[in-house]
């Protein structure tokens, strides 16, 4: 029941909760909401604050304090290394869908191994379009490059010398070699094809650190 007071509607107990309820079921507090990684630390630093606090302290001792903390730190990296990299995780996941402009859920070595079939069949075109997807497959496997959804040979090609700027012209080659083909009709050679194939294993031979670093 709702109660005027002048122009002021007050609701009841009852229709309070109601009201309160409906306007914590919007979504964008569940949101808001802290991850489960936000409250460890948050519980984490008020452990630490309340350790190193003088009244703690002067009790605890400065090598026990040293050893706590050291226990705590290698127990947040290990927490990290296990589960701190969903990015990783979710580009995979994502990479297994549309893939320029079609639906494919090969691998890497997959793709790259229908090609070399495709090529010792003489068969230019499929094998130059499947070893560029093998290109941005790896690359998507790797955590590498983060491509819109939709993304052409083009974009991939620039996405991916940002990382590799040494092989900017050769991947700049193979997305113009991807897109004549797929697009424009215009066959592929074995020349045209070796490229693209030789610039795949120079990227896939490339360590992520040694590119990141």
């Amino acid at each position: 029941m709702i109660r005027r007071l002048d122009d002021l509607y007050v609701p009841d107990g009852d229709e309070a909760r109601r009201w309160a309820e409906e306007e914590l079921s919007n979504p964008r507090y569940a949101d808001a909401k802290p991850t489960w990684f936000d409250l460890v630390a948050r519980d984490v630093g008020r452990f630490l604050a309340d350790l190193f606090s003088s009244e703690n302290g002067a009790g605890v001792g400065p090598s026990a304090l040293i050893i706590v903390t050291v226990i705590i730190a290698a127990a947040l990296i290990a927490a990290l290394i296990i589960w701190g990299r969903p990015r990783s995780s979710r580009a995979v996941r994502r990479a297994r869908g549309d893939l320029l402009g079609a639906s494919d859920d090969r691998s890497a070595a997959q793709l790259r191994s229908d090609a070399e079939r495709a090529a010792r069949d003489g068969d230019w075109d499929s094998a130059t379009i499947l070893r560029y997807r093998a290109i941005a497959r790896s690359l998507l496997e790797r955590d590498l490059i983060d491509p819109a959804p939709g993304a052409t040979a083009q974009s991939i090609a620039r996405e991916a010398s940002a990382v590799f700027t040494d092989e900017a012209d050769a991947m700049r080659r193979a997305a113009v070699a991807f897109d004549d083909v797929r697009y424009l009709g215009h066959p592929a050679t074995a020349a045209s094809y070796r490229d693209l194939a030789d610039t795949d294993d120079r990227l896939r031979a490339r360590r992520p650190e040694a590119v990141m670093a």
